[in-house]
């Protein structure tokens, strides 16, 4: 093999290398990428089936229940336009409170339930989510009611 045959050789091969790594860099980024939605779009069908997003917005008054077990906890966020009910099994963000924000990592199962694997409350009264401050100012300005609890179709 002539030395010029072998130079083409070698960047041939650095490029494939490049290339695989760079392919599973991305495809390990896109697995852990996880969105956030609001319990609007949710009811509307533009969330991701069978993978985990955030959903996010006010835990609705009245609606905190646990179970006998003393970690699994039901509850229902909404943005003022639509409800979904949400179940966790953990232990709750000291700051978690009805009335508050909150936001909730996890797959929505048939039937509509929100399955969270994580809770984050909020830090303090003047954080939220810009995409939940969003969503809420749009709800209050449409003056939409928190009027029915998300039931999904499975497909």
């Amino acid at each position: 093999m002539k030395p010029r045959q072998k130079r083409f050789m070698l960047i041939g091969l650095g490029l494939v290398a490049l290339a695989v790594a760079s392919a599973l860099v991305l495809n390990a980024f896109q697995s852990n990428l996880v969105f956030f939605y609001t319990p609007t779009q949710a009811a509307n069908g533009d969330v991701p089936q069978g993978r985990s997003f955030r959903i996010g917005g006010m835990v609705e008054a009245g609606s905190l229940t646990r179970e006998g077990d003393g970690l699994t906890v039901h509850f229902v966020v909404t943005d003022m336009a639509k409800r979904v009910p949400v179940t966790y099994k953990g232990i709750l963000p000291d700051l978690f409170k009805e009335g508050k924000g909150a936001v909730a990592q996890g797959q929505l199962i048939a039937g509509g339930t929100f399955v969270a694997s994580e809770v984050l409350a909020k830090h303090d009264e003047n954080y939220m989510p810009p995409e939940a401050a969003d969503a809420l100012a749009k709800a209050k300005t449409a003056g939409a009611q928190s009027s029915g609890t998300l039931v999904v179709n499975p497909r």
